[in-house]
């Protein structure tokens, strides 16, 4: 396991949200830019933040300072919805969701009851959202126990935080990846017991979707998630027209598919709803009054021909939504790419997403839909020490650009515009740096 570092710093250019705010006209006046700044970290969270002219006297011989004059350091990224199975399946051509599934989706994920393998591809995932920037994220495992260790222990190597759990599917689905209402439900409850907790690892009840699982699932899901209230539940929810006509038939009592969710107790605080692009009015209020979560997926809606996800009634509703890369139909692991991709969506509909707001669902919005703002997301006095540092000129091109820019918010812009993972120059997680752009 990666030791923490006692004491360490930081000196550059930082740019954060300090607060979560009720509507994205609010963002700008939160957003805080320091040009020269330090941060100091102890034990993996920070002690102090603020200008290089304050901070200096705060440092002690001892402490090594490290300097990044020209990039620009910001909160590490928060994926909220990504599956590390389909890592390798990345870019699987030319069906819609339904077909996807059975054509990509259960073969390559049949190859994780192999724990050897299963802990080979949670290796190179957990490398793999550090070289893109993503400091924490919210992960689909498969329905084999032994996915969820793998990663687990791959995660806790480098104290990275992440939140994830068994699959749970005992229908339409390859006998080879079903298991029933109960084991299903002991084997999350012995996997919660293992992992929810110990160190930075959290536990996310994992139904795959409404179609795989019975009623009798479900209800085991349910009873998981009033036993332990404090785990998370991740799903997936209206991400398809064909999907959402199949739920209606499979579940007819239920007023329509988000009920199914709430009817067996899976709505909640914690819980995360992938995808939502279809949602009806009075999902929209379940959703808001049940102060779940959506994780916005823009280049896995693309890539399926999901549909557009309406961004601005988010705030509209006040439902809150954090951005989703959702590897494998997701075609980055990258957050500046799906930023770009989110941007063109929200063009699409006649809506506009500033840089700032891409910056807020990516770190401090992404941590609230994840409940996890009282840890992560910015850096105030007392979070978790987990952030980036960006070259904002990592081609030529890019250098271009910038050299252009007018402000921090154009430039910002640019590089969610043009970004990918060359300009990551290093990750630092819990205060160490974990990755680092190779020369």
């Amino acid at each position: 396991m990666t030791s923490v570092t006692q004491k360490m710093a930081i000196r550059g250019r930082f740019l954060d949200i300090q607060n979560t705010v009720s509507q994205a006209a609010q963002i700008p006046e939160h957003t805080r830019y320091i040009e020269d700044g330090l941060l100091i970290s102890e034990n993996g969270k920070i002690t102090w933040f603020g200008s290089w002219l304050e901070g200096q006297t705060q440092l002690t011989d001892n402490i090594q300072v490290n300097h990044y004059p020209e990039q620009l350091i910001v909160p590490g990224f928060i994926d909220t919805h990504i599956h590390f199975p389909q890592t390798e399946m990345v870019g699987a051509y030319g069906e819609q969701l339904l077909e996807w599934l059975n054509t990509y989706t259960f073969p390559t994920e049949m190859q994780f009851a192999d724990k050897s393998y299963a802990d080979k591809i949670a290796q190179f995932f957990v490398n793999e959202l550090l070289r893109n920037g993503t400091t924490t994220a919210l992960v689909f495992c498969t329905v084999h126990p032994q996915s969820v260790d793998a990663l687990f222990e791959a995660a806790e190597q480098l104290q990275m935080r992440l939140i994830a759990g068994k699959v749970m599917m005992d229908r339409h689905a390859p006998e080879a990846l079903t298991d029933t209402a109960q084991s299903a439900y002991d084997d999350s409850k012995a996997l919660i017991e293992k992992w929810h907790g110990k160190g930075r690892n959290l536990y996310a009840i994992t139904p795959r979707f409404a179609p795989t699982s019975t009623p009798e699932q479900l209800q085991k899901a349910g009873q998981l998630k009033a036993e332990y209230p404090d785990v998370y539940v991740h799903t997936h929810l209206s991400e398809n027209k064909n999907e959402i006509a199949w739920v209606k038939e499979l579940y007819p009592e239920q007023n329509g598919y988000l009920d199914v969710y709430h009817h067996y107790g899976l709505t909640g605080q914690r819980s995360v709803f992938a995808h939502c692009v279809h949602l009806e009015d009075h999902e929209w209020d379940c959703m808001h009054d049940t102060n779940s979560a959506i994780a916005f997926c823009p280049t896995s809606n693309l890539f399926l021909g999901s549909g557009l996800f309406p961004l601005n009634k988010t705030w509209e509703k006040q439902v809150k939504v954090g951005l989703g890369t959702d590897i494998g139909a997701g075609t980055s692991f990258c957050h500046l790419q799906t930023l770009n991709e989110a941007y063109k969506v929200q063009q699409l509909q006649g809506d506009k997403l500033s840089a700032f707001e891409s910056l807020y669902h990516a770190t401090i919005g992404g941590a609230k839909a994840l409940d996890l703002d009282d840890k992560l997301g910015n850096f105030n006095i007392g979070k978790e020490a987990d952030f980036i540092v960006l070259n904002l000129k990592a081609t030529a091109l890019q250098q271009l650009r910038q050299e252009r820019t007018k402000n921090i918010e154009d430039a910002l812009f640019a590089l969610f515009t043009m970004g990918d993972d060359r300009n990551i120059q290093a990750t630092y997680i819990y205060g160490n740096k974990v990755y680092e752009q190779p020369l």
